[in-house]
């Protein structure tokens, strides 16, 4: 996982490249308008750099590490900036590949994985919870979550009752 974390980031300078290249096309205070343009490959790439940062150390990534990751802006005064609802749909990606990650670490007999994503993704649909998000995109994504946290919920609920895991037995209220 560590190598293939450091060919991902080493990925990453193109896409500055990329980047820096887009935010001379368009005068500083004036991208917003076309943000549309580029909106979902920005969220893709918060996805990305959320996933390699979360194999790297499993925590979370900020919006403004992502920023860093990528050549551009956390703030919007400063020009071609992250919008805070790219990062969080990235974020929700990010989720959803979890998700499939602890279903997939059970498969390959690793069974204390799905415990520290299911820490993780509770911490992340508490912090979710705390937000008043209107009912648009952002909204209808969050609203998968719910779909992701019950998933591995399952796949704990599974470790536990077939004995797999002594930490996921006492962490499901249950008794070896």
């Amino acid at each position: 996982v560590p190598k293939k974390c450091q060919k991902a980031r080493e990925h990453f300078s193109t896409v500055r490249t990329q980047l820096e290249s887009l935010k001379t096309k368009f005068p500083e205070d004036h991208t917003q308008p076309f943000h549309e343009h580029w909106r979902f490959v920005l969220q893709r790439l918060v996805f990305l750099a959320a996933f390699v940062v979360y194999l790297e150390s499993e925590t979370l990534v900020t919006r403004e590490a992502v920023a860093e990751i990528l050549g551009i802006e956390a703030d919007r005064e400063r020009g071609f900036h992250l919008d805070i609802e790219d990062y969080l749909s990235g974020v929700l990606t990010l989720a959803s590949e979890l998700a499939r990650l602890a279903v997939n670490s059970v498969t390959a007999g690793d069974y204390s994985r799905p415990l520290r994503i299911s820490t993780f993704i509770n911490e992340l649909d508490s912090g979710f919870r705390l937000l008043n998000l209107k009912n648009d995109s952002l909204r209808k994504r969050y609203d998968g979550l719910k779909y992701d946290v019950k998933k591995i919920e399952e796949v704990v609920y599974d470790l536990s009752i077939r004995g797999l895991n002594k930490e996921a037995t006492v962490g499901a209220g249950g008794e070896k």
